[in-house]
């Protein structure tokens, strides 16, 4: 009689357990839920930038520019000289299909002339994030370096003085200056239209910097330099000119109109 009544027992025992199993599994569908923090194959990714591939740099800035930037190379009678110093001299890089550039040096009878251009392919390994944003966040690095001055229609003569990078007080407060020297390189002689600022009518977004630089008492260096981005690629313009008398003073005016002109062109070739 025992054995008869403990038999029937372990049964519903087991058969209640299985049915709680059962159950448990029907109600909980945790197996089918997604882990958390794991990405939606849904999901789009960010797009791609516009620009795959990157000009060769040497090649890109055409000989009516060169004439114009290093006026010494027409300067150059031996022919295969002339034809050298056209070439110009690749910048070092391991990788020619993100970032190449090129540079020129030319000795003319009025001043030493250098050109560098350098195109950066700019691609983001953030799926959440496209080329043209992380482009975006380089170029806007880069103009925040420039310490460009404020744009004020009010800014007084000592505002100007304190932002504009182009009249460092060697230049301006040193007793041995010349005298064209001081009043070209003076912050509040220079016009507002010549100061370091952004450009609106260059690329997607760009801005100059203008710096004059006293290597002595003396003599003085500018470097007119331009940067503009063009969809996920950042081009980069530098332009120095270093006159041969001691005194001489490049012109503000005439390197940024070069500097721009060149790089208008460099953007019709990126668009075109």
């Amino acid at each position: 009689m025992q054995r008869k009544a403990y038999v029937p027992g372990i049964a519903a025992l087991l058969a209640a357990l299985l049915a709680g199993c059962t159950g448990g599994s029907a109600s909980n569908g945790t197996a089918a839920d997604p882990k958390p923090g794991d990405v939606s194959v849904n999901t789009p990714a960010a797009q791609p930038g516009k620009y795959r591939t990157l000009p060769e740099a040497c090649a890109a800035v055409s000989h009516d520019s060169l004439d114009s930037l290093l006026p010494g190379i027409k300067q150059i009678t031996d022919q295969d000289q002339r034809d050298t110093a056209y070439e110009g001299q690749a910048t070092l890089t391991y990788d020619t299909d993100r970032r190449v550039g090129c540079g020129w040096k030319v000795e003319s009878t009025d001043a030493t002339d250098h050109l560098s251009v350098d195109f950066e392919r700019v691609v983001s390994y953030d799926n959440a994030v496209s080329d043209d944003s992380r482009a975006q966040d380089i170029y806007a690095t880069e103009e925040t370096a420039a310490n460009l001055p404020e744009a004020s229609a009010s800014a007084t003569p000592s505002d100007t003085a304190s932002a504009t990078p182009s009249a460092p007080p060697s230049a301006s407060a040193s007793p041995t200056s010349s005298a064209s020297a001081s009043t070209s390189a003076g912050p509040s002689e220079t016009p507002a239209d010549l100061q370091p600022r952004k450009l609106s009518s260059l690329g997607d977004e760009a801005f100059l910097n203008d710096k004059l630089n006293s290597g002595s008492a003396t003599a003085q260096q500018r470097t007119v330099t331009v940067v503009f981005r063009t969809s996920n690629v950042i081009v980069r313009i530098e332009y120095t000119e270093q006159p041969t008398a001691s005194t001489g003073t490049p012109d503000s005016e005439e390197m940024q109109d070069k500097a721009r002109n060149l790089a208008q062109k460099l953007v019709d070739r990126f668009n075109g």
